[in-house]
């Protein structure tokens, strides 16, 4: 955790708010790569994650909040009551959406305030010289933050599509006759990741990475199981009910645990697993990931085994 003070605050599209965060008390700010976020504590410790979308050379950070119309009382506080000077406390920047190296060609889709964390790998595949495309869709031209900056500064790379003007994009033709070793990134709302999902598996791409800002459905529990979960630094054995994450037990038994989202989007509660088969019902971890079984998303996932042993 640090200290950060806002510097600025600029509308730069319909309900969209930009923010600048200077560090205090001479502290530097962290390093971080293409993809990251950041935890906010807002109020009285609301914490909320939101992308960096400014550059890792920057001596500050630069977010774009989106006024949600069914806020849990992040983006509300953020447009409604952060005043520039105000002090916040910031978590060091997470990275589960990075940029891989080196890809023949990279295609960017970007749903609304998704654009946020696309702008630094837009910035970082550029400055190496490689091969990309943006396709940038929004409700309304007005909505849609730093189109003219992107437009204007990449104009033979960057399509627009106000859904207005437009309708929904052309996945198909956008994704048509990709080479086999495009990397498709994509952040937005859930309809257009699964739209996004289902056109890569027909286009036979599978380089696929996405961000999710907001969880799916949850996972229907029917035919869950009651499961034991020790904790390796405690030795402590706790079990967890059918109806209960391992989060909730586990702070149950008075055992802190790290969380923020609470719905397996942001990746703050991950932790090791020793011994045990998860069962993953996050939106974090990769297929590779969930299939090694190396860590697991406490606040969602849950257990294949009847016992797990967790690095807690």
């Amino acid at each position: 955790m640090f200290r950060m003070r806002v510097a600025r605050r600029a509308l730069v599209a319909d309900g969209v708010l930009e923010l600048v965060l200077l560090p205090v008390d001479g502290e530097r700010v962290p390093e971080w790569t293409p993809g990251a976020h950041v935890g906010l504590t807002l109020g009285e410790g609301l914490v909320r994650h939101y992308s960096l979308c400014g550059e890792p050379t920057d001596d500050h950070f630069r977010l774009a909040i989106l006024r949600e119309p069914e806020s849990r009382g992040g983006s509300v506080f953020v447009h409604d009551s952060l005043a520039e000077g105000d002090v916040l406390t910031v978590e060091a920047p997470r990275n589960h959406f990075p940029l891989v190296p080196d890809a023949p060609e990279y295609v960017f889709v970007a749903g609304g305030i998704g654009v946020t964390p696309l702008l630094p790998m837009i910035e970082e595949v550029e400055r190496v010289g490689a091969t990309w495309r943006l396709e940038y869709g929004g409700r309304t031209r007005a909505s849609m933050a730093y189109h003219e900056e992107l437009t204007t500064r990449y104009p033979s790379r960057v399509r627009v599509h106000p859904q207005d003007e437009v309708g929904l994009m052309p996945l198909a033709e956008i994704l048509a006759d990709r080479d086999r070793g495009v990397a498709v990134y994509c952040c937005g709302p859930g309809p257009l990741i699964e739209a996004v999902e289902k056109e890569c598996g027909a286009q036979g791409i599978g380089d696929l990475h996405f961000e999710r800002f907001s969880a799916q459905a949850p996972v229907a529990l029917d035919t869950d199981c009651e499961f034991e979960v020790v904790l390796a630094v405690s030795g402590q054995t706790v079990p967890v009910p059918v109806g209960c994450t391992i989060l909730e037990a586990v702070e149950k038994a008075g055992v802190p645990a790290d969380s923020s989202c609470r719905d397996g989007t942001c990746g703050t509660c991950e932790v090791g697993v020793l011994e045990g088969r998860p069962d993953h019902r996050d939106f974090i971890l990769t297929d590779a990931e969930k299939e090694t079984g190396d860590t697991m998303l406490i606040c969602i996932s849950r257990s294949c085994s009847d016992r797990l042993v967790l690095d807690l």
